[in-house]
């Protein structure tokens, strides 16, 4: 009985590396036979280029145009950032950023207003909002971001979500803006409305900018 057992073993463990034998042979055969399509090939064969946009936008600007992206603030959590051209010019990382409007760290309101009229014209302005932009307007200032082209300086109120690119002196409305009201039956966070991105290419020339929309 013990002689038959161990047979038995002996031909169970030989039935199982006759049978590995074979698998392997064939999986060895078949993948040596497997050609990829043409086109997968080609893409196994070439390194795929990585186009890298300034300011990480979807898409590369044209000649001539700027590129910039501006984020409002999250809440009174996480504080706006604007990159223009590549360069990020505020942003929480660099801590220059503050709850208000976001074009310097302007607090008072008479500097604001003294701070708008002395841009240069011409002047490209980036702007986003942090926690609350409004309260501390007066309506001077509201007419001064009017004149940069702004459509919703006069609507901007407690804890409202902007962003906005602008030019002294801009005879147009701007393209280049996104405006979120304050409203505790759409906010996404308690309190405060979802943070905004605004991204584009804006003519170098300021005769251009009617005929362009922010992506």
């Amino acid at each position: 009985m013990r002689v038959s057992g161990v047979l038995h073993l002996l031909a169970f463990i030989f039935a199982l590396v006759a049978t590995w034998i074979f698998i392997s042979s064939y999986i060895s055969f078949n993948m040596k036979t497997l050609r990829l399509p043409r086109w997968l090939a080609d893409l196994d064969s070439q390194a795929i280029p990585v186009v890298r946009t300034k300011c990480g936008l979807s898409k590369p600007c044209p000649d001539n145009f700027f590129a910039f992206k501006i984020s409002s603030g999250a809440a009174n959590v996480v504080g706006p950032t604007m990159c223009f051209e590549n360069l990020v010019i505020m942003s929480p990382v660099k801590n220059n950023v503050g709850r208000g409007l976001n074009i310097a760290l302007v607090n008072d309101v008479k500097l604001l207003v003294k701070f708008l009229k002395d841009i240069p014209e011409g002047t490209l302005v980036l702007m986003a909002s942090y926690d609350d932009p409004g309260t501390k307007m007066n309506d001077e200032t509201r007419k001064l971001l009017s004149s940069l082209g702004s459509s919703y300086a006069n609507q901007l109120g407690f804890r409202d979500s902007w962003v906005f690119l602008g030019a002294k002196d801009l005879k147009d409305k701007s393209p280049f803006e996104q405006f979120l009201k304050n409203n505790p039956d759409s906010n996404k966070y308690e309190g405060w409305p979802e943070l905004l991105e605004l991204e584009g290419c804006v003519p170098q020339k300021r005769k251009a900018w009617p005929s362009v929309a922010a992506q």
